[in-house]
């Protein structure tokens, strides 16, 4: 089926389903997804007043791993950081699989580690800040190799700094979506070398993602289960009084779950953090409308605020479209106001998504007829230049701006030749009403900016 008609026929089914108006994801405005591309596995830090979001590159990763930077936690730019690689992070058991699930950290000696899976493997790498330059920590070999427990898969390694700064690293999942365990052990003042034996610290109906969380004089382990191409994938959490458990399932679990009729489909993956003294998680869902064509993978990046109690409970999430966050910027900084104009592949890739400031939607050009889009700014203005945030950051386009003062006649202000990250800054001042922007014939904008 067409991905428009499985939105139709997804979106009639959530209305009759409901007991009110389901909230609209394609509506303008969503501050979720948080990033504009497909993205997964994230973890957030923050060093000297910017965020740091490193995540998998979907579909099902990349050579590299993806890089998000904000000040004000709204206005995102991407990059690819130095390392890991695949070809710097590799062994003769990793295969041909990508880079996947970073854990970032900052250690009790002030420096940043971050755990990486490549394969059925982890490596571990250190640098003096989450901008890197980053290196490898453990002479050029995997921390965790893949023969350590070949019945399970050695992915999706995190570390924990406890009260005290001892730093524990957790990792595990199963093969073919089913198996999960979930490995333990404390780690030394290097954080690199083991500091015991690793524990198997499996709570119940565990798959893979562990995040540990403290809340008092508990330890709470959060974890994934379910299979994320589908919508069974999902977020629950054990207790226990010690890093190494044994967890006991706590009460609400699983905390966060396929909503249909919120149109959140399979989050799990996720990061605990805090700002302004709130707790918030970080998670990937699916990217809509679901599913996609073909066996891509697409997943996109949100958050939501998380209620963890005093006696170590964390209550269910409602998993949103608004994405609040104490600390971030009200809202993004969305430039110029214009109207769009254009063809677009259906109704939910047409022109006007192009400027509706959410990262759920795009325009896609429609197949045959000319892959530009034209905004309107109702009257003459001086635009400075363009910010165009691609369906694909790590791809590189072809891109030209051409500007006029009434319709008819056009000046090319801007060219780009294999134009690559996220956003694309496109510097072209000049006094205009109208600019048209030509793309590739198969991309996809999320978000065309003015400034």
């Amino acid at each position: 089926m067409h991905r428009a008609g499985i939105a139709v026929v997804l979106a009639a089914g959530l209305l009759v389903s409901a007991a009110a108006p389901a909230p609209r994801w394609d509506k303008p405005a969503a501050a979720n997804p948080l990033l504009p591309g497909y993205f997964a596995d994230p973890s957030i830090v923050r060093d000297g007043g910017r965020w740091y979001i490193f995540a998998t590159i979907d579909p099902w990763g990349d050579d590299r791993l993806g890089l998000w930077t904000s000040d004000n936690g709204r206005d995102w730019r991407f990059s690819l950081p130095n390392w890991p690689t695949k070809a710097a992070a590799t062994s003769p058991s990793s295969g041909d699989s990508k880079v996947w699930a970073p854990s970032v950290v900052k250690a009790a000696n002030g420096r940043w580690y971050m755990y990486v899976s490549v394969g059925s493997e982890v490596w571990v790498g250190s640098a003096a800040s989450p901008a890197g330059p980053w290196a490898d920590a453990n002479g050029g070999k995997p921390l965790i190799a893949k023969a350590f427990a070949p019945d399970y898969h050695m992915i999706d390694a995190e570390a924990f700094i406890d009260d005290d700064g001892q730093a524990y690293l957790y990792w595990g999942s199963g093969w073919n979506w089913t198996n999960g365990h979930c490995f333990a052990v404390k780690l030394k003042p290097d954080m690199v070398t083991f500091d015991g034996a690793p524990r198997d610290v499996t709570p119940p109906n565990y798959f893979e993602g562990p995040f540990m969380v403290r809340q008092g004089r508990h330890y709470l382990l959060t974890y994934s289960d379910g299979k994320t191409t589908t919508d069974t994938y999902k977020v629950r959490y054990a207790i226990g009084d010690t890093p190494f458990g044994p967890f006991r399932e706590g009460p609400d679990s699983p905390i966060l779950s396929t909503d249909a009729a919120r149109q959140v489909i399979s989050p799990g993956h996720h990061a605990v953090f805090r700002s302004g003294g709130q707790p918030y998680i970080l998670y990937h869902r699916q990217g809509l409308p679901f599913p996609p064509p073909g066996d891509a993978v697409l997943r996109q990046v949100a958050v939501d605020p998380l209620t963890i109690r005093s006696d170590g409970s964390i209550a269910r999430v409602v998993p949103s479209h608004g994405g609040a966050v104490k600390g971030f910027a009200a809202r993004r900084d969305t430039g110029l106001h214009w109207q769009a104009s254009g063809q677009g592949s259906d109704a939910l890739h047409g022109p006007e998504r192009a400027a509706d400031d959410n990262y759920a939607t795009w325009w896609e050009p429609a197949k045959g007829a000319p892959p530009q889009l034209t905004a309107d700014l109702s009257a003459v203005r001086l635009v400075k230049g363009s910010a165009l945030r691609m369906r694909f950051p790590t791809r590189r386009y072809m891109l030209s701006v051409e500007g006029s003062r009434d319709g008819r006649v056009w000046q090319k202000l801007a060219t780009a030749d294999q134009a690559t990250g996220s956003p694309i800054e496109l510097n072209h001042p000049a006094g205009v009403r109208y600019l048209r922007l030509q793309v590739p014939a198969d991309a996809g904008v999320w978000e065309w900016t003015l400034r």
